[in-house]
Formats: C-alpha cells, sequence, structure tokens
C-alpha cells in the first residue's frame, strides 16, 4: 500500500512538472508571436521610400515596404496591380507623396477602407502650372522635403504610438542632415550669374523657387508625351530670344527632344535627377542627399 502511495505521488509531481513546462512554454510561444508581429509601413514611390526609412530608421518590429518599383518613375498613369493590392493588405500604414501625384489612391482606399493614409505633402502650399493644375513634384524642394519628413514623422506617432518617440528622434537626425544641406545649396547657388533654364518637365517648379531660379520654357509638359513641331519651334523660338544656354533633361526620360532644340540653339544638355527612379547601387538612406548634391554640382557648372 506504501509502495502504490508513493507511485501515486511520484506520478502526481511529473505530471504537475509537465503541465509547468507545457505552460511554461506556451507563455513563451505567445511572448515569440507577440515580438514577431510587425508594424508595417508601405510607401507609395521612391521620394517617399527614403524619407521613411529615415523616420523609421533600426526601430525594431517596423519595416518599410516601397509599393512601386524604382524604375516607376512618377505616378501620374500609374495603375494598381495584383502584387500591389496584396502588398497594401499588409500595411499598417501607407505613407503617399499626395497633392495629386498618386492617381491610384482612390482605388488603393476602395479596396481596404480602414487603410491608414500618411500624406507627407500637408500643408505645403501647392504651385499651379499653366493649366491650372497643382504640381504635385513638392520634395524636389529641400524645404518641402524637411517638411515632409516632419509630416510623415508626427502622422506615424500617431498611428505607431509605441514608436512615437523613436520616429521622432529619427526624423530630427535627418532633419539636422537637410538643414545642412539646405544650407550648402543656397550658399552656393546665392551667387550664380544665370538664373533662366528650361526643364525637361514639370518636376522642377520648387526647386526653381527655392534657389530663385526661372523655368523659361518646359520642353514635356507631360512625361513622355513628346512636344509637337509647334510647341518645339516655340521653344527653340524663346531660348534664342532668351539666349539660354543650359537645357536640363532627366535620366529617366529620353532626351531626344532636348537635344533636338540643343542642336538648333547651340544650348548645352544638363542632367537634373528628380529621384523618382532611385539611385541604384547606393545607401538608400543617403540617397535623397547624394542626388540633390549631384544636382548642385551640375546647376553650378551649367549657371556659372
Amino acid at each position: 500500500m506504501r509502495v502504490k502511495k508513493l507511485a501515486f505521488i511520484l506520478a502526481a509531481v511529473i505530471t504537475i512538472s509537465i503541465l509547468g513546462g507545457c505552460a511554461k512554454n506556451g507563455t513563451a510561444d505567445i511572448s515569440a508571436t507577440a515580438a514577431q508581429k510587425k508594424f508595417t509601413i508601405v510607401t507609395s514611390f521612391y521620394p517617399m521610400y527614403v524619407a521613411t526609412m529615415n523616420v523609421a530608421k533600426d526601430i525594431d518590429g517596423v519595416q518599410v515596404i516601397n509599393l512601386t518599383k524604382p524604375q516607376t518613375g512618377c505616378l501620374h498613369d500609374y495603375q494598381l496591380t495584383p502584387q500591389d493590392l496584396i502588398t497594401l493588405e499588409r500595411a499598417d500604414a501607407f505613407v503617399v507623396n499626395g497633392a495629386g501625384m498618386e492617381a491610384f489612391l482612390d482605388d488603393a482606399v476602395k479596396q481596404r477602407k480602414n487603410l491608414k493614409i500618411v500624406e507627407a505633402s500637408k500643408g505645403i502650399e501647392l504651385l499651379k502650372d499653366k493649366s491650372g493644375e497643382y504640381n504635385a513634384h513638392v520634395w524636389v524642394s529641400v524645404s518641402n522635403a524637411i517638411v515632409q519628413v516632419r509630416n510623415i514623422s508626427d502622422q506615424l506617432s500617431l498611428i505607431n504610438s509605441d514608436n512615437a518617440q523613436k520616429y521622432r528622434n529619427n526624423a530630427n537626425l535627418y532633419i539636422t542632415k537637410l538643414e545642412e544641406l539646405k544650407q550648402q545649396m543656397h550658399v552656393a547657388t546665392h551667387s550664380l550669374k544665370k538664373r533662366d533654364i528650361i526643364t525637361f518637365h514639370e518636376a522642377f517648379p520648387y526647386f526653381a523657387k527655392e534657389f530663385n531660379l526661372n523655368i523659361v520654357a518646359v520642353i514635356e509638359r507631360e512625361p513622355g508625351t513628346a512636344p509637337s513641331a509647334k510647341e518645339l519651334a516655340n521653344i527653340i523660338d524663346t531660348v534664342k530670344k532668351t539666349k539660354v544656354k543650359a537645357l536640363f533633361a532627366e535620366p529617366q526620360y529620353s532626351q531626344t527632344a532636348a537635344q533636338a532644340i540643343a542642336k538648333a540653339t547651340g544650348a548645352k544638355i544638363y542632367s537634373l535627377d528628380p529621384l523618382v527612379t532611385g539611385n541604384s547601387g547606393g545607401n538608400v538612406y543617403d540617397d535623397y542627399i547624394r542626388t540633390m548634391k549631384a544636382n548642385l554640382k551640375t546647376l553650378v557648372k551649367a549657371l556659372s
């Protein structure tokens, strides 16, 4: 009888130990699952991706995914793909430029009505083109890029409050770098002898406004839409009358029209990059600053 009693006690102890172990392992599994849950930020295109990567830099559990391929360029006519919709299903927040840049935004919201939208251009005064439409290329101005970084940080802090202070700290560090870039660019462009330029398309009005440049003509109002023979003749006439010697094309698009103008007028073609297609092989965190420094170097060379 005593042996049976001891056996029963031993079995009970073993059972309790096993159950205790199971409970502990179960808690660990739950904790591991919680730890693995990520806050996923999706960005609309490359300039927003660069800004958001800096705001979310090195924050555990936060991942940033760019929706469109860098080669997409500007998003005027972009159509959402099935893969894009799958990506947006994973999003806890969707960072967009706004100001009309993402024409597909309404479709995205229809697909996910509860999607948290972070509008980077919020509060920025928008410029209008000759047709009366708002220009969405606000990030090409360094001052506006600073506002966008702050907007992204503030709005992400509300959506993902657990990481609010980290977003703000990262934003402050990046804004310090952007302020240094802005100062450097203003100093370098202050004494430029020439101010008149011709650009490839409507990507640079904010850039021109910030650095006191005068865009006397735009080669292509819409990317990929070549100027008509009459438009081309008018631009050539403008170049001859104003004696503009700098034509600024963009690396993302064909230079055929710019070459025709250069041949007819003797003007020289330079390249300014609005960063819409990325900088292959570089550190994504520094892409905006690196691209703007390259644009500054080109600008000084062309207009000094």
